[in-house]
């Protein structure tokens, strides 16, 4: 037994010496598939290389974009001469609020309970927290579509909650398997969780159609699933934030009590802000009530209080209908920029002399392409041609320029030949 007064001798190493390593038992993580695209890409010193893996827009020089709008909105923030206290746990309201519009537009529902959280990352931890404490029975399994966005998966699962997938892409056709999808959500336990891209599904560019997401709901609704809305590109995938919107609108006019985990970093231009709106749709105001006191809860202890700059930008553009419009209007001025370059790599590859059928670059939406390309032709593509994207064959057509599509569709055909 030992006393308050014993002194516990220092483990001893082989050698003899005192071992301090607390942490030497922990091994090294795998590098992030993402982040791991850069590196390789600044460590090159090929004259010509190309990065099309960084999800953020581009200019057609290649170069960051601020928005005009947020130039604008900062401006106004700092001439309005407002102080820097913490925001409430919930955030900025009248943020929250125009948030919701922009969103839910006509579809909004009364008792939507919303808070300001970080972008979408924050908004989805969010919501692993909220399920573990909050909900009825044993936990529910989390589907995530296959392939889905790399980060949704351990949100979910650091959280503690159990993750599986549902059926999404078909390889023979780069396009929706839509026939897998609907059997996954039938074949799932009632009562489960389905995690569902509003827009431009990252990272294969592929919606379902009206008529798709309508047999969707039907089956949700049959399977009493609980769908969650993963909304980063409202805006950003056709150019029209209605449309865009269209159909997690339809979910809620069916009357699904849906989750929306809903991001500004894409559409406003804000990546380094992390602004997004967390919300959900409830029975009433007593639930409304009860839900958003768990939801702070959760906020409280990961954040506690918001970034502040970022939703005071928003706020002054969507509050402002002039500046509203001309936001609109370049949200639409950067989806027809990837739009124009969807058709000029298309046409590119053909004039290299593809003759594989090159439509889904097309017929996808959104900031990324699903190539089609094997990890064998992107690991190719980057050690021959010093062009990188991620090695499932997302190309960020953000990336893709005037400059630069000549050359990334030459190399797409030289490593995909073989196949014609």
């Amino acid at each position: 037994m030992f006393s308050k007064f014993t002194r516990v001798a220092a483990p001893v190493s082989a050698q003899g010496t005192r071992a301090f390593g607390r942490w030497a038992h922990v091994k090294m993580g795998p590098k992030d598939p993402i982040l791991g695209v850069t590196e390789a890409f600044k460590a090159s010193t090929h004259p010509e290389k190309i990065s099309v893996g960084v999800g953020a827009y581009r200019d057609d020089d290649g170069k960051p974009v601020v928005l005009p709008s947020v130039k604008e909105a900062e401006k106004r923030v700092v001439a309005a001469n407002l102080d820097n206290e913490y925001l409430p746990i919930t955030g900025l309201g009248k943020f929250n609020d125009l948030a919701l519009d922009l969103a839910y537009g006509p579809a909004r529902k009364d008792h939507t309970v919303a808070l300001q959280a970080l972008s979408g990352t924050g908004s989805l931890r969010l919501l692993a927290g909220y399920l573990v404490k909050n909900w009825d029975g044993p936990l529910p399994t989390v589907y995530i579509s296959n392939p889905s966005w790399g980060n949704h998966f351990p949100i979910f699962e650091h959280a503690g909650l159990k993750t599986e997938k549902y059926t999404y892409y078909d390889p023979k056709t780069i396009g929706l398997n839509f026939e897998g999808m609907m059997a996954d959500i039938l074949a799932a336990p009632e009562n489960s969780v389905f995690l569902l891209h509003a827009t431009a599904h990252n990272p294969t560019g592929i919606d379902p159609n009206m008529e798709q997401w309508k047999q969707i709901s039907e089956a949700m609704k049959q399977k009493g699933h609980f769908c969650a809305f993963d909304m980063a590109y409202q805006g950003f995938a056709s150019g029209s934030c209605e449309q865009d919107a269209a159909g997690f609108r339809y979910f809620v006019d069916q009357g699904h009590k849906v989750c929306l985990m809903q991001s500004m970093a894409k559409n406003f231009g804000l990546y380094g802000q992390r602004t997004g709106c967390f919300s959900l749709v409830c029975e009433d105001a007593d639930e409304a009530s009860r839900v958003m006191s768990q939801l702070k809860i959760v906020a409280r202890a990961i954040w506690s209080s918001p970034p502040l700059h970022g939703a005071r930008v928003c706020q002054y553009i969507l509050e402002d209908e002039v500046l509203k419009q001309q936001w609109f209007d370049e949200v639409k001025g950067m989806a027809d920029r990837i739009i124009s370059m969807r058709h000029a790599l298309k046409d590119a590859v053909k004039a290299a002399g593809s003759t594989r059928n090159w439509d889904h670059i097309t017929e996808q939406i959104g900031m990324f392409c699903f190539s089609g390309m094997t990890p064998e032709q992107v690991d190719q593509m980057a050690d021959e041609h010093a062009i990188y994207m991620t090695r499932n064959g997302r190309i960020s057509m953000a990336g893709v320029t005037s400059k630069n599509v000549g050359r990334i569709a030459q190399c797409m055909h030289e490593v995909t030949k073989g196949e014609n």
